[in-house]
Order: structure tokens, then C-alpha cells, then sequence
């Protein structure tokens, strides 16, 4: 059934000219159907919206979950983590928090992106003799080492 909802998906933004969107989640449970969006520029409520009626006319045509169903179309939100190339790009100049799978946590600015890695820039603080100094750091990250990672939101 993902995989029915995801074609419709796609097929959707196709059909609605959003040619810089596309899934980032998708998740499917008995009646129950969240599609979650991101794009190169913005994902708005309209957007959210006319993907979610075109969904739903087909939904209703074929009866693929019966009559009683909950179909939700959103943006993916800052707070989940990242899984695209594309996403990274989008969020240059912003804060990130990213785990490898080597175990480390790593927390700065994402300075660049690309297809194959990232590069996350931060202050560490190291002893020269008696004194404490700040050097910048900048850390390549390779995207097939990353477990997780996350924009972050500053108050």
C-alpha cells in the first residue's frame, strides 16, 4: 500500500507543477495515511493542501483504504532529520546537529553540502601552555557515515 501512495504522491506533484518537491516520509497504517513533504524552496499550506485533494480523489475513486480513512499532507518541519542530498544544500548557513555512525556528535554551522558529504563548522577550545583558546574548526562529513542528524532551532 506505501508504495501505491507514494506513485499517487509523486504523481501529484508532477501533475501540480511542484517539481522541487518530494517525499520525505511516508507512512501508512491501517486507515491511517501521513505524507510528509520537504522542497528546494518552501513547502506551504497550499501546496500541503492541493497535494492532499489530489491524493484523496483517487483514495475515494479506488477505495484503496475504504471510505473511512485519515489522509495527513504536511511539511517535513525542521525537527526531523534530514535523509537527502538536496536537504542539506537547502539548509546552508543553518545550525546542525548531526551523529555519525562512528558514534560522534557533532554541533555547529553547516557550511556546504553536497551529493557525497557535508562540512559542519564550530569553536573547540584547546590549551596553548596555561591559556584556553578558541580555534574554528571545520569538519567534512561524508553523507554515508551519518546516522542522524537535525536542524536546530535557536531561541
Amino acid at each position: 500500500m506505501e508504495e501505491k501512495i507514494e506513485e499517487l504522491t509523486v504523481k501529484a506533484l508532477e501533475d501540480l507543477g511542484y517539481d522541487d518537491c518530494f517525499i520525505v516520509d511516508l507512512k501508512v497504517n491501517n486507515t491511517r495515511v501521513e505524507v510528509f513533504l520537504d522542497s528546494d524552496t518552501s513547502v506551504t499550506f497550499e501546496i500541503c493542501r492541493k497535494v492532499s485533494r489530489h491524493i484523496e480523489a483517487v483514495l475515494d475513486e479506488k477505495q484503496w483504504l475504504g471510505e473511512k480513512y485519515t489522509l495527513e499532507v504536511s511539511s517535513a518541519g525542521v525537527g526531523r532529520p534530514l535523509k537527502f542530498p538536496r536537504q542539506y544544500v537547502k539548509n546552508i548557513g543553518r545550525k546542525i546537529e548531526v551523529k555519525t555512525l562512528d558514534g560522534d556528535k557533532v554541533k555547529g554551522v553547516l557550511t556546504a553540502a553536497n551529493e557525497d558529504e557535508i562540512t559542519v563548522s564550530f569553536q573547540e577550545t584547546k590549551k596553548e601552555g596555561k591559556k584556553k583558546i578558541k580555534v574554528d574548526v571545520d569538519q567534512l562529513i561524508k553523507l554515508d557515515n551519518v546516522k542522524q542528524s537535525k536542524i536546530k532551532v535557536s531561541l
